[in-house]
């Protein structure tokens, strides 16, 4: 009788319901970032965020065309190898991936987002409490900021045009103002979702999409040296560090400079699939 019952929880547990998890793991590519400072293995979520993943792929293996920034032509090589990681922010993240190595390069294009803002719970969260004030995700930190970032859309969106019309509508502007959500504030602010995607949150050894604003991804990207919950719905979170998270922390500590940058070039040697 316990051989039977055995035998019911071992069958039970290698049904494809409980063992879903683990066949998507293993069916995430894996990568592995050779660094002038260690070895970094990562898996990537292709399902949360496939053409992030699949641009990231592309331009590790020299299948992606990019424009060279000396010659301003389109080439298709490597695109990472010999980069740097240029931007390390200790207890925050460490970022690369910048062909100028400062920061303001890319590959000479653009992508979306792929992001869901409801599996992060951002269309649960307020934007503003009636008592604390702005979210603290939001980073306002004047009127002149609370104004620009929230009030001149709710006032937008309820057709206020002059100062006038503002003061006979100040109860409607009050409430709008309370009632809006994250997720709505930061649409307002250029940011689109896809409802679709099962999105992962902007965790301790999170690999996310460096950007400068809405869809503005192209090479850059972070590591997380801690959790990043204010950067929820703002950049794409593609992948997670599965060994050498010590080599990340190492590089988080390296001496820097007033812009960040390493005094000494954290080269990035390759990026390679896993296999």
């Amino acid at each position: 009788m316990k051989l039977i019952s055995l035998l019911i929880i071992v069958l039970l547990f290698s049904c494809p319901v409980f063992s879903k998890g683990k066949t998507e793991a293993a069916s995430n590519p894996k990568v592995l970032i050779k660094t002038s400072m260690g070895d970094i293995e990562v898996e990537l979520f292709k399902k949360a965020a496939p053409e992030t993943v699949k641009n990231f792929l592309d331009l590790s293996n020299g299948k992606k065309e990019f424009r060279d920034i000396k010659t301003k032509k389109m080439v298709k090589r490597k695109f990472y190898d010999g980069l740097f990681f240029h931007r390390v922010i200790k207890d925050f993240m460490i970022q690369g991936g910048c062909p100028k190595g400062d920061g303001t390069g890319d590959p000479g294009y653009e992508f979306k987002d792929e992001i869901n803002a409801e599996k992060l719970g951002l269309d649960k969260l307020r934007a503003v409490d009636p008592k604390s004030g702005p979210h603290p995700y939001l980073l306002i930190r004047t009127k002149e900021d609370f104004f620009k970032k929230i009030v001149s859309y709710v006032s937008k969106d309820l057709g206020i045009k002059t100062p006038e019309d503002f003061k006979k509508n100040f109860k409607k502007v009050q409430k709008k103002t309370e009632e809006m959500t994250l997720k709505k504030c930061y649409e307002n602010w250029g940011y689109k979702y896809d409802s679709k995607l099962p999105s992962q949150k902007s965790l301790k050894g999170y690999l996310a999409m460096a950007n400068s604003g809405p869809n503005s991804n192209g090479s850059q990207f972070f590591i997380n040296l801690k959790n990043t919950p204010w950067l929820d719905g703002k950049h794409t979170i593609f992948g997670k560090v599965i060994k050498g998270m010590d080599i990340v922390k190492k590089i988080g500590k390296v001496k820097v400079n007033s812009k960040n940058k390493p005094d000494k070039p954290v080269i990035i040697k390759s990026i390679r699939i896993v296999k």
